[in-house]
């Protein structure tokens, strides 16, 4: 009810009486505008360590590409300007065309190999059997171990004198098969993509098992008693509800793949013959060993290509699926 005119409703006491907030200009309350300040001051080390080992770098590395660098002008000082000339340098070489093929090759094997044979263990593991916890655990030693460990341990597997393979081979009988892998022109990229391959099946296996784990297993039962054999729970049910996940771990891979150089510098060096010089080594050379530096920025750049439209359409495709998610 509404008091009678002229009588003034006396005021709230007690524990619920609430005072009102004094507002700032734009209707934001002094509590709220510490809290935004201390928001940006929690932000502070993560924003200085993006700008001095993520931005500067970039940064540094995009005016290099625009500049005439070599070894004479960084102990002189003389760096002159010359616009786009490293990036015309770079794309007019041969060499650098013959890097883009390997890295393609390498990226696109290494990509169906792993997740492949990640899929097919995640099937495996998916189901329980004794030692699965066990076994599952010692697959992803090779994901644990150190690139370099990695690429030298495949070096010495691989040696034709005295690598694991060439004498298991020999020891089966089967010498003739035995082969110098590393050194032959023709091999030593599949040597390569080999031990790339032993490194990244875990990473794959392990994020494809998890989405396994999301599958309702009443679908499945629903389509046994629907008459469905394996293959065809397998093509209905499993590569439809895996797709988005086997989307994430393929642009995952890509990212990681190609640009890969530890493991291929220590096994090959980028040798026999250019046979294994992947862009990251031609990068890698054109810096150290022939110090254009200019032309090595512009180079490095042109690498950042391709991971970039990676990441940039994979964070568009997470965030469209977040808003198709929160539609629904």
């Amino acid at each position: 009810m509404r008091p009678p005119p002229g009588r003034r409703t006396p005021p709230v006491k007690g524990p619920h009486r609430r005072a009102p907030l004094a507002m700032r200009p734009g209707g934001r309350t002094p509590l709220s505008a510490r809290r935004r300040r201390q928001g940006y001051l929690f932000c502070l080390p993560g924003l200085a360590f993006l700008a001095l080992f993520l931005a500067y770098p970039l940064f540094y590395n995009a005016w290099t590409s625009v500049h005439d660098v070599n070894l004479s002008g960084l102990l002189g000082g003389g760096e002159p300007f010359n616009g786009l000339a490293n990036h015309r340098a770079v794309l007019s070489d041969p060499e650098f065309w013959h890097s883009v093929r390997l890295s393609v090759v390498f990226t696109l094997g290494s990509l169906f190999f792993q997740f492949t044979i990640g899929f097919a263990l995640a099937l495996l593991f998916v189901r329980p059997f004794p030692l699965n916890g066990l076994l599952r655990s010692l697959l992803l030693v090779a994901w644990l171990l150190p690139p370099v460990v990695s690429g030298t341990l495949f070096r010495w597997l691989l040696d034709a004198d005295s690598g694991a393979y060439d004498a298991l081979l020999r020891s089966a009988g089967l010498g003739s098969l035995s082969h110098d892998w590393l050194t032959d022109p023709h091999t030593s990229l599949g040597g390569v993509v080999f031990a790339n391959v032993w490194v990244g099946v875990p990473f794959n296996m392990l994020l494809l098992l998890v989405g396994l784990h999301t599958i309702d297993p009443e679908l499945y039962e629903a389509a046994a008693i629907d008459g469905a054999n394996a293959w065809q729970r397998f093509r209905r049910i499993t590569l439809p509800l895996m797709r988005p996940v086997s989307v994430t771990v393929l642009l995952l891979g890509l990212i990681y793949t190609f640009k890969v150089f530890d493991i291929v510098f220590v096994m090959t060096g980028g040798g026999p013959i250019d046979a294994t010089r992947v862009l990251s080594l031609y990068v890698y050379e054109v810096f150290f060993t022939f110090f254009r530096f200019g032309q090595g920025a512009a180079a490095g750049l042109l690498l950042l290509v391709v991971p970039l439209l990676v990441g940039v359409f994979y964070v568009r495709r997470l965030r469209r699926e977040q808003a198709e998610e929160g539609a629904t």
